[in-house]
């Protein structure tokens, strides 16, 4: 039986990341309000029994109902036996996926730095400091923290060889900073060099290859995560 991923249609988002790691290793899902609407994904979280999610994206695995990006790679990799198979280094992975979440946190914060509920025009002021103070102080200290992580195993993966969660996802991280910051992220090429390696590595898993060339694979855009705006860009 399929797993079942609900997140919105429109947007790569969160969802992109249980997407790339469904993909590249296999894993047979069901992107469910892409084939049945929004209107189906907000029907379907709210006749949800117990606890439920707090958002999207969750996914539904027979009786198995799980909510936050990291918690949702870490169970679809244990399950499916794609982590280490050392205890120690899986719980390292996770800690590695949840500073990720962390990071896309401050992603989003930057074009909505005062509120979710606000328009980005209602604060353009506020997310033009912030992305300024995101460039300069965020974006490389944890850069850094995850070339580190990688290099830690060799390389080009967290695992050395061997991709895991980890990898799909600090691929979808590159190339959303790319999409959101272009001229900076040109002006550092050569700084993450672990990770600018990953990100040319992960495009050639197999079960990436044909995913990333398809319609399927939705492109950023500014309703998204990684947006970009001229403004926030500038050097």
């Amino acid at each position: 039986m399929s797993i079942e991923l609900w997140y919105w249609p429109e947007i790569p988002g969160r969802g992109e990341f249980v997407r790339l790691f469904c993909e590249g290793f296999g894993i047979d899902y069901e992107d469910m309000a892409r084939e049945r609407g929004t209107e189906a994904l907000v029907e379907h979280m709210h006749s949800l029994e117990g606890i439920r999610p707090f958002a999207p994206p969750y996914i539904v695995d027979e009786d198995v109902v799980i909510g936050q990006t990291a918690h949702i790679l870490a169970y679809l990799s244990d399950k499916e036996g794609l982590g280490s198979g050392e205890p120690e280094i899986d719980l390292q992975l996770i800690q590695l996926q949840l500073d990720i979440s962390d990071f896309v946190e401050e992603v989003h914060s930057v074009h909505h730095p005062i509120a979710s509920e606000l328009y980005y025009a209602d604060q353009m002021e506020a997310a033009w400091e912030r992305a300024q103070h995101f460039r300069e102080q965020r974006i490389p200290k944890y850069l850094i923290h995850f070339d580190n992580a990688l290099a830690a195993h060799g390389g080009p993966f967290s695992l050395g060889q061997q991709p895991t969660h980890v990898d799909t996802s600090l691929f979808q991280i590159m190339e959303g900073l790319d999409y959101m910051f272009p001229n900076y992220m040109k002006g550092m090429q050569g700084t993450w060099a672990n990770l600018e390696g990953l990100q040319g590595a992960v495009p050639e898993i197999e079960g990436l290859v044909d995913y990333l060339a398809s319609e399927r694979r939705l492109e950023f855009n500014e309703n998204g995560i990684f947006r970009y705006y001229e403004e926030l860009d500038e050097q």
